[in-house]
């Protein structure tokens, strides 16, 4: 099997990773996913489309991932796999789907606005 490619975004981060056949070892920019992410949640939302399909032991995966927090990383690099297995076999597209991993989430930050403190806060108003 030759490397699979695919990308991932969520909020500000970017997730490109690569596929291949292998023994299940995530890399993310030259880092175990156990140091990357420490915590175990984000762990388990990173393997969730593996876990779904039951191949999490059946390849190895390298990240590059730049941008965002430790939740949109994660999410970005979910989405990111998700496709990747999809260009693998695309019989299993609808499993991936019904779980809602191969749906981009488009919310991004909303922009300050001229005369606020944040987008949608105002100062405080005073009477006098």
């Amino acid at each position: 099997m030759e490397v699979v490619n695919a990308i991932g975004r969520r909020k500000a981060a970017v997730a490109r990773i690569f596929v291949k056949e292998g023994s299940g070892a995530i890399t993310i920019n030259k880092r175990e996913l156990t140091s990357y992410f420490p915590s175990g949640i984000l762990q388990y939302v990173v393997k969730q489309p593996l876990n779904t399909l039951n191949v999490a032991e059946k390849y190895d995966i390298m990240v590059n991932l730049n941008g965002g927090g430790s939740k949109g990383q994660a999410e970005a690099l979910r989405l990111a796999i998700a496709r990747a297995l999809v260009k693998i076999n695309a019989e299993d597209k609808p499993a991936l789907k019904a779980e809602g991993f191969m749906t981009r989430d488009s919310r991004i930050v909303e922009r300050k606005k001229p005369g606020r403190p944040k987008a949608r806060k105002r100062f405080q108003f005073s009477k006098r």
